[in-house]
């Protein structure tokens, strides 16, 4: 389900570009990426990370994953990798999350009274990136919709980003407002109402699905 949105995302990259993979779903992205000139950042100090193959073990991510880094790459501190991200030198960005407005508006950094990461670059990366798709599954573990009306955890930016891919399907958010753009293989538009609590309106022509 994972390597299936990943390789969603993935199918959105054309290079020359410069994009920053968060952390979870984000890194399997780099899994289906043969194009020489799409280029990963790292906010903790890298462009031209491989996120495949061989990796260097003195190396990570800003998920403290260990990746390698190809010919030609960039080492630099956090200050200026932070910099790039808010001159807008990344192109794209695609972040996890723990859940997605119906104006597309991202929590994916607190969850009240537990631990978890914290907010790292992402805040940055929705205000410099120049796109920015959201990787997700649809539903928790318990079922319960990760796209709302509204988020419940804090959310991490007033920007809405530009994309959600699910396990279910493809969304993109324009003047502020979620756009079914494609189903998955074998999901039902019916399916994706039954799961999806956010409003959301359907464009485009859906597999077997013409729109009214």
């Amino acid at each position: 389900m994972h390597e299936m949105i990943a390789k969603r995302a993935a199918a959105e990259l054309q290079g020359p570009c410069v994009v920053n993979l968060g952390i979870g779903i984000p890194t399997l992205v780099a899994n289906y990426i043969e194009d020489d000139v799409v280029h990963f950042h790292t906010e903790n100090g890298l462009l031209g990370v491989t996120e495949v193959g061989e990796v260097d073990p003195n190396l990570v991510n800003a998920g403290k994953l260990p990746v390698g880094e190809k010919a030609g790459a960039a080492f630099f501190n956090s200050a200026e990798s932070f910099g790039m991200i808010r001159g807008g030198h990344v192109d794209v960005a695609i972040l996890g999350v723990l859940q997605v407005d119906e104006n597309g508006r991202i929590a994916n950094w607190a969850i009240p009274g537990r631990n978890i990461i914290g907010v790292g670059g992402a805040m940055d990366l929705l205000v410099g990136a120049k796109k920015v798709i959201v990787t997700t599954t649809h539903t928790t573990k318990d079922g319960k919709s990760k796209l709302l009306k509204e988020c419940t955890f804090p959310i991490t930016s007033t920007r809405s980003v530009d994309m959600v891919i699910t396990d279910l399907a493809v969304f993109d958010v324009v003047e502020e407002r979620l756009i079914l753009k494609e189903l998955m293989p074998e999901v039902t538009l019916e399916e994706v109402r039954r799961r999806t609590e956010a409003h959301f309106i359907v464009g485009g022509l859906l597999d077997e699905h013409p729109v009214t």
